[in-house]
């Protein structure tokens, strides 16, 4: 990995939020507010990148007074480009820029799929992410406290329905959920989702998602709305379902402790996100001093 010898011009920063911005207790970076605040001062563009809902990530940036969680305030958090549920959805200032769905005979594929492997003694449940709101089964939370507990950090905005088959909504994303591990696991039995594909987002999540929706992609919608191009673009990611984002980006960071795929793809290693590797490179590359 090399290193940044003259200071760059940047002018979009893409940031991917769990394993990276946020640390392990999945809480912001307290000197990330100043770093923002400084950046928007200079005209650069933060956009918080993430297989999220679009409500957790705001909600994540944003703060909250009420528990002591320190954050940008819901104003702030309001003006920003968001890239949510793994780039199937792209806003910015709230207003949707490209979305990407999920066809619906790819999601009975994948329903079957997880009920299969439940059947044959496996452990998974399933989020449904849609645009209005995400959709869980009262069985799943009936039987699995975990997964609520897990899922809702995630999707503020969770419905639970009896039949995830009759939600009406443009589906998103399908976020699976296997606590004993996704890629030797439920993954292996969902195997190829015609008209979709599948991507590992974190060690116990596998989304299901429009072969065309993909962080890089939607960087890119917002890099031609802005008019900001590659070369003038930071990225920071840890997971695999950051490497179309670090693709878009020619001062591509991986945090340390990264997945191998995404640390091969990086052009350089950032600190770990509980060493605070974003705010700290940010600082130092492009001289700030907050």
């Amino acid at each position: 990995m090399g290193a940044v010898t003259a200071t760059p011009d940047i002018r979009m920063i893409a940031i991917d939020l769990d394993g990276t911005l946020l640390d392990s207790r999945k809480l912001l970076d307290p000197a990330f507010p100043a770093v923002l605040a400084a950046l928007t001062e200079r005209g650069i563009a933060v956009v918080p990148a993430s297989g999220r809902q679009h409500e957790s990530i705001r909600l994540a940036i944003a703060g909250s007074e009420a528990d002591g969680t320190v954050g940008t305030g819901d104003e702030v958090a309001a003006t920003l480009a968001i890239i949510a549920e793994n780039g199937a959805l792209a806003a910015r200032g709230g207003v949707v820029v490209a979305v990407d769905g999920v066809p619906l005979a790819a999601v009975a594929t994948v329903l079957a799929a997880v009920d299969r492997y439940r059947a044959a003694g496996g452990t998974a449940a399933v989020v449904l992410a849609g645009r209005r709101s995400a959709y869980v089964s009262t069985e799943a939370v009936a039987t699995l406290p975990d997964f609520v507990a897990t899922s809702r950090p995630y999707y503020p905005l969770l419905e639970v329905v009896e039949d995830l088959h009759a939600v009406e909504d443009d589906v998103l994303k399908i976020a699976v959920w296997d606590p004993h591990g996704t890629e030797t696991g439920v993954a292996v039995e969902i195997g190829e989702v015609p008209g979709a594909r599948t991507l590992i987002s974190a060690p116990v999540w596998v989304d299901v998602m429009s072969p065309t929706a993909d962080k890089g992609r939607a960087l890119a919608a917002l890099q031609e709305e802005m008019g900001i191009g590659p070369e003038h673009t930071m990225a920071f990611g840890d997971f695999p379902n950051d490497l179309g984002m670090l693709a878009r980006a020619e001062w591509s960071y991986a945090m340390a402790g990264a997945h191998p795929a995404v640390t091969a793809a990086a052009r350089f290693v950032a600190p770990s996100n509980d060493e605070g590797g974003v705010v700290q490179t940010i600082r130092e590359v492009l001289g700030l001093e907050v």
